[in-house]
């Protein structure tokens, strides 16, 4: 039965795409075609569906185009296609798959529990693999963009060297001469939207965060003691020298491109945990938590991210810490499925596993810890964004709100659409412009309506995404991290 609706659903999806409808018994019709075969436990994913369309009002795509073929059964009926053998990696079939943004929208909504992102994400790779094999049927400028994010974005010095000339122009106020004269619109449409996303300040090159930030009180030379001992992956029991238990360490995630539009939000995170009673590790040559290329169907590199960040929070015969923390949803989102990425890893897997369990985004840590008195006044109006990959794949949701809801003078107000995807999406918004403009206008006339003063969002790319579309727009926008809110609570020091 499931086939034959599952057929019923192709004949009805297919000439959409103007691709010639198989027959279910066109033995010669799929043998003609390469197969893009699924790992089988990916595959089942696609079997969990049911084409009930619940998801239908989830999917950003779908809600700006109206086409089945945009959402995400149409383009699960797609993916199955490929790996069947029924459809070929055409122009238009890819056209669809690479509009999904991979929010993970649908996932929330699927009374079915069907794991969309795994289906999209290994389908990405397999593409990718069958391009490296045969010659494109056609030429994108992706490439250069999965070269960029490949080469300079993971490769936190790489990516500050690229922002330092424009951080210089911004330091002598050639820049701003430049904006004025609209020298900036000149640019093709990618680099100038990869212009407005540059904070407008920030220091040249940032320094490295502090490698250990001691619980605060403690003096200096008993941190570097407590520090400095060794541990396997599995206790979280330590023992200085002397003998004595040490405090918890967290292990802080400051990831690629947050190390350098984050800073200032990085360091406040670590001056934060260290006033809840915890020791806070960054551990040295860090990089990227492997996200872009997960998402943008890089898997085998994605891997291997996975087991350098394994190495340097868990060293087999170093410091391994307590928890490991960001502030970026998109990173925790992909360090939370090292597990999966890693399975068949017999190396890593075990440390996978280990790896999400010691896992916590900053607000879940928090939660678990002992806050500081908030004593300061915050007195503004602001609307919380929910990131996609904190609510929908981390499905943290309710924790950001009741940390925030502590701090004295501020006022939550409603955000119609929240839980709808803004267009960010990692490299989306380069890579699709027109599409991430669209959802970003949805986002900023919502904020319009709310009135906020600021907006609260706890992922980086949907922060930087959102206002460079304001800023395109001609909209006054404040985007601030939660932590950053929480930071001022506590110590009083006011948000620039």
């Amino acid at each position: 039965m499931a086939d034959v609706i599952n057929h019923r659903m192709m004949n009805t999806l297919l000439p959409l795409l103007n691709l010639p409808t198989p027959k279910l018994d066109a033995q010669e019709t799929a043998q003609a075609i390469s197969p893009l075969k699924l790992d089988r436990r990916t595959y089942d994913r696609a079997l969990s569906c049911v084409h009930c369309g619940l998801c239908l009002p989830a999917c950003p795509t779908y809600l700006q185009t109206g086409h089945e073929a945009e959402s995400p059964r149409g383009r699960i009926q797609l993916m199955r296609g490929l790996s069947d053998g029924n459809i070929e990696p055409t122009r238009k079939v890819r056209e669809h798959l690479d509009s999904c943004l991979d929010c993970r929208g649908c996932e929330s909504a699927c009374p079915s529990g069907v794991v969309y992102h795994e289906l999209i994400e290994e389908t990405r790779d397999r593409l990718a693999k069958y391009d490296r094999e045969h010659t494109p049927a056609f030429e994108s400028y992706r490439g250069v963009l999965k070269w960029f994010v490949r080469n300079v974005v993971s490769h936190p010095n790489r990516l500050k060297a690229s922002v330092m000339p424009v951080r210089l122009l911004q330091r002598s106020g050639v820049y701003h001469v430049l904006e004025r004269l609209r020298v900036m619109e000149l640019l093709p449409s990618a680099l100038r939207k990869m212009e407005r996303m540059l904070p407008a300040s920030g220091p040249i090159w940032p320094r490295p965060l502090p490698r250990f930030t001691g619980a605060k009180g403690m003096d200096a030379v008993m941190v570097a003691l407590q520090n400095a001992v060794v541990i396997g992956h599995k206790g979280n029991a330590r023992h200085g020298p002397n003998g004595l238990n040490t405090r918890k360490i967290v292990g802080f995630f400051a990831g690629c491109v947050g190390s350098i539009f984050y800073d200032r939000t990085n360091r406040q995170a670590i001056q934060v945990l260290s006033a809840c009673g915890v020791d806070v590790y960054v551990p040295p040559q860090q990089g990227c938590c492997g996200a872009l290329n997960k998402h943008g169907g890089e898997l085998d590199r994605a891997r291997e991210l996975a087991r350098r960040n394994i190495d340097l929070f868990l060293p087999r015969d170093g410091t391994a810490v307590d928890y490991i923390v960001t502030n970026i949803g998109g990173c925790g989102s992909t360090m939370m499925e090292y597990d999966v990425l890693l399975r068949d890893d017999p190396e890593y897997a075990s440390l996978a596993r280990e790896f999400r369990r010691r896992y916590r985004d900053i607000s879940q840590m928090l939660a678990e810890l002992t806050l500081p008195k908030m004593t300061h006044e915050v007195n503004v109006t602001a609307a919380y964004q929910d990131a996609c990959h904190l609510a929908h794949a981390q499905r943290i949701r309710d924790v950001p709100r009741e940390l925030l809801s502590r701090i004295p003078g501020l006022k939550l107000v409603p955000l119609a659409e929240n839980e709808l995807c803004c267009g960010a999406a990692g490299t989306y918004n380069l890579e699709h412009p027109e599409m991430a403009t669209e959802l970003a206008d949805r986002k900023l006339d919502h904020i319009a309506a709310a009135k906020a003063e600021i907006l609260i969002a706890g992922n980086a790319g949907c922060a930087v995404h959102l206002l460079a579309q304001a800023k395109a727009r001609g909209q006054t926008l404040k985007v601030v991290h939660p932590i950053e809110l929480i930071h001022q609570a506590i110590f009083g020091q006011q948000i620039a």
